[in-house]
This record gives structure tokens, C-alpha cells and sequence, in this order.
């Protein structure tokens, strides 16, 4: 039983709305779904115990609109708000705006989140933690000269990162001192645009890489991993397939890049779900810290697979006040899961959205099977908002296992009326590369490469 929280207004929408209105019933917690115009005929409008339109269908006159959410709030009396993933999610003067009312913001405090939401001030934080931080400036570079000078140390190829960036955006590789210049000036100008920010920082590229990320549950105090989650399938900056354990990882390195991303949470006093993202160099073998996510992920249900933990009631259950009865020892990573994420995409058209109308919904079932989407048959996927429509995850006793398993269940599953990535990731888990577990970020598009 909760202390605190009786009721929570979830401030988001689709699987994550859901998947948070789901938690709530079995914590025995009221949930309010807001929606958009676009969204009113939703299943988390229909599963949830109250829900309100909280405007048009853009997301900035609904989903992202602080003033609207928080007086909904107010008006239903709610004694919380869970943010979901996206959106408010990690906007800390969204957090900060939930604290002055009154409402509990299930998630970390806005310091936090404007700290490690700070790509600079979380990289200060990681040294102070002694957590492996990429060579590179250590502060916000303005001058092609400090630039140049980090070159030379460095070497090139240079990554130029805006300090406010996130999910693939206001990144530059620099190639050569030529155009040093030039690219530190335009990608500072594209940030101040894109973030309102124009801070940027260098690290040295590393070419061949992975990307792993490690869960974290913490209370103020105590903090526990759930292990790591290798997210390398990508393409363009964006994560398609995410699986764990990861299977570039031994159980000594797996243990001490898990510690770290401990050692970073204790240092800033992290109190929530939280995820700290790593690239693992394929070529040195080490791993280095890249940001912290201040939220639930996308991905969160592979961790939840290996350990049987509840992130989401986890999470709400910190939010109001109780300590984490789970320790270290306590957590067992037992066998592997993949998630695929179902976007509704044309992968023979250039991944084009397909909006539509679901003429026919079949989800696939079975021993270590676990779909969380908002689909139904009949359901109209609105243009407004990002293409994903759900996740399939499966698990398996072994890798290989999990890879039969989740092509069965795409083979299994049925989403007629619209185009999707299913037949894409059948192709993708099941090629020689992914079998191999030996591969990077751009394995990808290789892959697509040679399809074409």
C-alpha cells in the first residue's frame, strides 16, 4: 500500500500511458489519462479510472502544454503525475512547476534532472565519480581555438555534442582541422535553435562502438542495478532492437560498469528510475560515460524480463516516500530478452510513416511473450506523434532461444490495414551479424545497404 500517492494523472499517451494506468490498478492507485483531440478514442482513455482532453493534437497544445497539464491536475485533485518517457519527461521546470503545487512529480527532483539533463555539468559529475568519461574538452568550448588545441590532444575524428542535445540531435563529426571552424560555429548556431542553447563540447570520436546502458532503482540512499541493456541495433541515431544481458560483455566488466553507473547515481543523490548510457569501444574494449536518462525508457521492459522487477510501481512506489526493499544481492539476472520496437513504418519506402486505420489486431502469445502497445483492431494511428505502436519483448533461457522466440512472435503476430517494421526486424534478429552478437551502431545500415 501507498502512503501518499491515492491518485496519479498520467501526462502522456499511447503504450507508456497504458503501461503506467496498469501499474496504478495493481498498486491499487486511481489513474487519470489526459489525451489529445487525436487521441480520445484510445484504450488508455478507456482503461483508465477518469481521463480529460487536454487540447488539440500537436503535442505542444496538448501532451507538452505545462499550464494545461498542472490546472488538470489541480482540478481533479490528483496527488501525483507520472511523465511517462518523451515529452515532460526531463524538463525539470516541468518538475519544479509539480513541486510548487503541491504535486509529486514521480521522478527525480528538477535539481537532478537539470543537472544530468546538463551534458557538461553530468560529465563533471561522472569524473567526481570516478566513472570513464570519453576524452575530450572539459567544459563548454566557444572558441575554435580551445577546439584546435583539444585536437591536438585528442586527435581526430572529434564529435561535437550540443551540451542540451538528446535522442540523435545536435551532434557534428569533425573530420579534419579544415573545417573546424566551420562546424563548431554552425552546430553552436543549430543548437541555440533546436534547444535554446548554444553550449557545445568535444570528445574524441570512437568509430566503432556499442551502446549499453545500465538500470538503476534508488531511493536517495540505497541504489540497486538491474543489470545493462545493449540498445547497439540503431538506426540513424535511433534505437530499433534492444537486448540484455549484453553479449559484448564478460561478468567482470558487466559487474564493474554496473557499479559505476551506481557510483554516478550515490554522487548526485538519485532518488527514481533512472538509466546511464555507455559506448563500449569495440576496438579497446572499454566502456565510457555518455549522459543520464532522469526517466523510465523505452526499453525498460528487458530489465524487467531478466529480473522480474516492476520498474514502474519501483518507481511510484519511491516517489512516495517508501525505501527500496530490494537489495543488491537480492536481484538474479536470469536468461536474455530482446525488444523489437513496432513502428508504423515502410521499410521498403525509406521507413515513410503509415498512418492509418487497423483493420485487424492480433497479438502473438505464448511462454516469455510480452507485448505492450495501445493497439486494438480499429484503432486510426494519428500523423501527430512519433510512428512506434508498441513493443514485443520475449525472453529466452539463452540469446538463441530469445531470437527464435521473437521470430516466431512476429511471424505470429497480425497488424493489417497498415504498414509496419515486423517483416524488418524478423530480417534483422535473424541475420548472420546479429546472431554473431558482434556488432556496432552502424551494423544497421549496413545491413540496409545491402538489401538495396
Amino acid at each position: 500500500m501507498l502512503n501518499k500517492i491515492k491518485s496519479v494523472m498520467i501526462a502522456n499517451r499511447g503504450e507508456i500511458s497504458l503501461r503506467i494506468i496498469r501499474a496504478c490498478q495493481e498498486l491499487g492507485v486511481k489513474s487519470v489519462a489526459i489525451y489529445s483531440e487525436a487521441d480520445k478514442d484510445t484504450l488508455p482513455v478507456k482503461l483508465a479510472d477518469s481521463s480529460i482532453c487536454i487540447g488539440p493534437a500537436p503535442s505542444q497544445s496538448s501532451y507538452q502544454n505545462q499550464e494545461a497539464i498542472i490546472s488538470a491536475a489541480l482540478a481533479f485533485g490528483v496527488d501525483a503525475i507520472h511523465p511517462g518517457y518523451g515529452f515532460l519527461s526531463e524538463k525539470a521546470d516541468f518538475a519544479e512547476k509539480c513541486e510548487e503545487n503541491g504535486i509529486i512529480f514521480i521522478g527525480p527532483s528538477a535539481d537532478i534532472i537539470g543537472k544530468m539533463g546538463d551534458k557538461i555539468e553530468a560529465r563533471k559529475i561522472a569524473d567526481s565519480a570516478s566513472v570513464p568519461t570519453i576524452p575530450g574538452s572539459d567544459g563548454v568550448v566557444t572558441e575554435p581555438k580551445i577546439a584546435l588545441e583539444i585536437a591536438e590532444n585528442v586527435g581526430f575524428p572529434l564529435l561535437i555534442k550540443a551540451s542540451a542535445g538528446g535522442g540523435g540531435r545536435g551532434m557534428r563529426v569533425v573530420k579534419s582541422k579544415e573545417t573546424l571552424e566551420k562546424d563548431l560555429n554552425e552546430i553552436m548556431s543549430e543548437a541555440e535553435v533546436a534547444f535554446g542553447d548554444s553550449s557545445v563540447y568535444i570528445e574524441k570520436y570512437l568509430t566503432d562502438i556499442r551502446h549499453i546502458e545500465v538500470q538503476l532503482l534508488a531511493d536517495g540512499k540505497n541504489c540497486v542495478h538491474l543489470g545493462e541493456r545493449d540498445c547497439t541495433a540503431q538506426r540513424r541515431n535511433q534505437k530499433l532492437v534492444e537486448e540484455a544481458p549484453s553479449p559484448a560483455l564478460g561478468a567482470a566488466q558487466r559487474d564493474e560498469l554496473c557499479q559505476s553507473a551506481v557510483r554516478l547515481a550515490q554522487e548526485v543523490g538519485y532518488k527514481s528510475a533512472g538509466t546511464v548510457e555507455y559506448v563500449f569501444d569495440n576496438i579497446d574494449k572499454k566502456f565510457y560515460f555518455i549522459e543520464m536518462n532522469t526517466r523510465v525508457q523505452v526499453e525498460h521492459p528487458v530489465s524487467e524480463m531478466i529480473t522480474g522487477i516492476d520498474i514502474i510501481k519501483e518507481q511510484i512506489r519511491i516517489a512516495d516516500g517508501q525505501a527500496l526493499e530490494i537489495k543488491q544481492e537480492d536481484i538474479v539476472l536470469f536468461g536474455h530478452a530482446i525488444e523489437c520496437r513496432l513502428n508504423a513504418e515502410d521499410p521498403e519506402n525509406g521507413f515513410m510513416p503509415c498512418p492509418g486505420t487497423i483493420s485487424n489486431y492480433r497479438p502473438p502469445g505464448g511462454f516469455g511473450i510480452r507485448m505492450d502497445s495501445h493497439l486494438e483492431s480499429g484503432y486510426k494511428i494519428p500523423p501527430y506523434y512519433d510512428s512506434m505502436i508498441g513493443k514485443l519483448i520475449c525472453w529466452g533461457g539463452d540469446r538463441d532461444e530469445a531470437i527464435v522466440r521473437m521470430t516466431r512472435a512476429l511471424s505470429e503476430m497480425k497488424v493489417e490495414g497498415i504498414n509496419t517494421t515486423a517483416q524488418f526486424h524478423i530480417e534483422l534478429i535473424n541475420s548472420e551479424q546479429f546472431k554473431s552478437g558482434d556488432f556496432n551502431t552502424v551494423f544497421v545500415a549496413s545491413l540496409l545497404e545491402k538489401k538495396n
